[in-house]
């Protein structure tokens, strides 16, 4: 059972559980107030007579769902790592036994990007549209001013500077002060890497 399903399944349970305690609640409080009622027109106390108090339901109520929501929530963890290590298990032997009888597996495409090969290009096909705009030709010129970088992406001033400092906070590049602007470099991973 995946855990979506048993929190569908918990959550079922619980409301059921309120719903008829919501249900019991409601007969005794109705109960209370005929007793009462009847009591007040014979000029008699009926406390004593009538069922349980509607309090004691409400508690109970609350206890039975709390219960029950506490004690699958200390198992929730549990449960969803033993059911997801299982299809895991299956699902990679599975999957390396067709690899290892499939005759085309050896053979790859020759415009197949191997992301341990080419990073740069990874990271650029993962890059929203304007942020590669900005980093491709940090990349291709590494150095670049932030003036000529605006000049190069037709982005405003503010986008450039924006979008280098998003950048910058994700490790992709870095940058230099130098007079009134700055010089962009690539972070050394991509550098390093740079074919």
């Amino acid at each position: 059972m995946n855990q979506r399903r048993a929190d569908t399944v918990v959550g079922l349970l619980v409301a059921a559980v309120l719903l008829v305690g919501g249900a019991l609640i409601w007969q005794a409080y109705q109960q209370q107030r005929a007793f009462d009622q009847m009591g007040s027109m014979m000029g008699t106390s009926m406390g004593a007579v009538h069922g349980t108090n509607p309090l004691w339901y409400v508690l109970g109520t609350l206890l039975v769902a709390v219960v029950i929501g506490g004690l699958y929530l200390t198992v929730r963890d549990d449960l969803s790592v033993a059911a997801s290590a299982q299809p895991l298990n299956e699902s990679s032997s599975t999957a390396s036994e067709e690899v290892d009888n499939s005759p085309q597996s050896d053979v790859q495409p020759d415009d197949a990007i191997n992301p341990e090969e080419q990073p740069q290009t990874r990271v650029l096909d993962l890059l929203p549209d304007d942020e590669r705009r900005i980093l491709e030709p940090v990349l291709s010129s590494p150095g670049i001013t932030q003036i000529e970088l605006r000049d190069r992406s037709d982005f405003s001033k503010s986008k450039v500077s924006q979008t280098v400092s998003a950048l910058e906070k994700r490790g992709l590049l870095y940058r230099e002060r130098q007079g009134r602007t700055y010089r962009i470099y690539p972070s050394d991973e991509l550098q390093q890497n740079q074919v």
